[in-house]
């Protein structure tokens, strides 16, 4: 790794983990950008060193590297590398939004299914993160 690529910090990828090893480097990637750990034009590590940092396969990289590149959030240069977009962490805080709102959504389907009412819905919201406070 050159020293202008900076190591990544991303959380370890596992098979055992929630979803696709590709889709948790992804996860990851975005959350470096959107939290400014990793900044507009910064390099990125090429794909055969981020396989190798995170012991995994080439093909995973690549697919992650894609789907990051598809959304905006990063970009390749031909015989450069890959770097951070200009609003890669704007487009990185948009994408995790949409996911949290997912997930709120989800939870109140779950919520109602348990017999809570929509409008007692904030409540029970507000209740469960009072509870994450204090843990």
């Amino acid at each position: 790794m050159s020293d202008e690529t900076p190591r990544l910090f991303l959380l370890p990828i596992s098979a055992a983990a929630p979803g696709a090893l590709y889709d948790q480097i992804v996860t990851g990637l975005k959350r470096e950008i959107s939290e400014g750990r990793l900044v507009p034009g910064a390099a990125l590590p090429s794909f055969r060193q981020l396989a190798a940092d995170l012991m995994v396969s080439l093909i995973t990289v690549k697919r992650a590297y894609e789907e990051l590149e598809k959304e905006g959030i990063i970009y390749r240069r031909q015989g450069l590398g890959t770097f951070v977009a200009e609003r890669g962490a704007d487009r990185s805080r948009e994408s995790k939004l949409g996911q949290a709102r997912e997930l709120i959504a989800l939870a109140a389907r779950e919520a109602e299914e348990a017999g809570i009412a929509r409008r007692d819905l904030p409540a029970f919201f507000q209740e469960t993160l009072n509870q994450l406070k204090q843990s």
